[in-house]
């Protein structure tokens, strides 16, 4: 069975602010690797054709996802929300099973629970933790193209207008995914997911300035960070030269 892959990336990332208002938050990135471009490896590994819709920051968004063999699905005028994407898509989409990721969290574990077994017909929700709960940690979803087909392409949540009445009716499946999860919507959850990638020493990218007598502890200096001599930095994310948010 032919399976589509979406990576939800056109949210405005406003909790993740100042950051945000850098760069685009699925260009954040953890371990030195953009938050979409480990969503996008996730997905290539279940579904090889993949498609990343892209709204705020359009156009760094469109720069980065230049020659990556994906297809890109614009929200011109408005962010339409995880199942306002999908509508959108159901052109490329065209009958297939999706299964879609959120381009703003990092979970390196595998897709591949949600397609063992299935029967084709009922949406999968793969969930690290507890579940029922009020909010889900979600690893991913699958979902049946016939609960594709008759989404409207307005800004709306999966959440709301499909699977709390799919659950309440029985017609939903949650299997359990593996961690580590983290929703990167807030600085300290970004600086979390960044210590938690590389057990806890930080990152800092080889394309940063760095003082050879900087102190560095549990930070995260970006790609375009300058840390001068004498500085010390401490659970400290350092961006756009001189920039810094401190998380405490």
């Amino acid at each position: 069975m032919e399976v589509a892959g979406v990576v939800l990336a056109a949210g405005a990332g406003t909790r993740l602010r100042p950051l945000s208002l850098h760069r685009p938050k699925p260009l954040c990135p953890v371990g030195g690797v953009a938050l979409l471009d480990h969503a996008l490896a996730r997905v290539r590994a279940a579904a090889p054709d993949v498609a990343v819709n892209v709204h705020h920051g359009r156009e760094a968004m469109e720069r980065h996802l230049d020659g990556a063999g994906v297809h890109v699905s614009i929200e011109a005028d408005r962010a339409l929300g995880t199942a306002g994407a999908l509508a959108h898509l159901r052109p490329w989409i065209d009958g297939r099973p999706v299964v879609v990721v959120n381009g703003d969290t990092w979970c390196p574990s595998s897709l591949a629970p949600l397609l063992d077994g299935w029967a084709g017909d009922r949406t999968r929700l793969l969930v690290v933790g507890r579940w029922p709960t009020s909010r889900p940690r979600l690893a991913g979803a699958l979902l049946p193209w016939s609960d594709v087909v008759d989404l409207e392409p307005v800004p709306s949540g999966l959440w709301e207008v499909s699977w709390r009445a799919a659950a309440d009716d029985g017609r939903l499946d949650a299997v359990a995914g593996a961690g580590p999860l983290v929703d990167c919507g807030t600085p300290a959850a970004y600086l979390a997911a960044n210590l938690t990638a590389t057990a806890g020493a930080g990152f800092v990218d080889p394309a940063a300035v760095v003082a050879p007598d900087a102190e560095l502890t549990e930070s995260v200096v970006w790609d375009d960070g300058v840390v001068r001599t004498g500085e010390v930095l401490r659970r400290a994310i350092r961006y756009a030269g001189g920039r810094t948010v401190l998380v405490r």
